[in-house]
């Protein structure tokens, strides 16, 4: 894909990413991320939860979330988004398993770890110089590293494999 074509603003949803493609398009990075946060928890009916479940994750319709990596990949030219970070997580052999070794791994490759510990969400680097895979990072409210955002992460990223992004 050609960075240099325009995303078409699938959904089969019904939801509206032009506000998502202009703060990327600006480079307004934290308001994408914020903006992403709430795009994928509208599309999957879990506003009043704050985080998408197993089931959520794995019926998230392809099309959008192909939207929304295809965004991210665009504007930060190809350092950020789902399927960058998918890349990354496998690559240091991540599975959908849980594996706490892998993950502070993954944690330390995309800069969501310094010096052993996991950063919070207001020390997250908005800036397209932040590592390869940093963002989004929409569901790393507070920390990283509780079961229920870990699994978040895990779905994500089986789901970026089942839509094959």
């Amino acid at each position: 894909m050609s960075l240099q074509r325009e995303v078409e603003l699938k959904s089969d949803a019904g939801m509206d990413y032009s506000k998502l493609r202009d703060f990327l398009k600006a480079g307004k990075w934290k308001e994408a991320d914020e903006e992403t946060g709430r795009v994928m928890l509208a599309v999957a009916k879990r506003e009043k939860f704050g985080w998408l479940d197993d089931k959520s994750n794995d019926n998230f319709p392809c099309a959008d979330l192909r939207t929304i990596d295809q965004l991210w990949v665009k504007y930060s030219d190809g350092r950020f988004g789902f399927s960058v970070q998918k890349r990354i997580y496998q690559g240091l052999g991540g599975t959908r398993e849980y594996n706490r070794e892998i993950w502070k791994k993954f944690g330390d490759k995309v800069g969501w770890r310094k010096g052993g510990s996991w950063l919070y969400y207001k020390d997250i680097t908005f800036d397209k110089k932040a590592p390869e895979g940093h963002l989004p990072c929409v569901f790393c409210v507070d920390v990283c590293t509780t079961v229920v955002w870990v699994s978040v992460w895990l779905g994500v990223f089986s789901r970026v494999e089942t839509c094959r992004l």
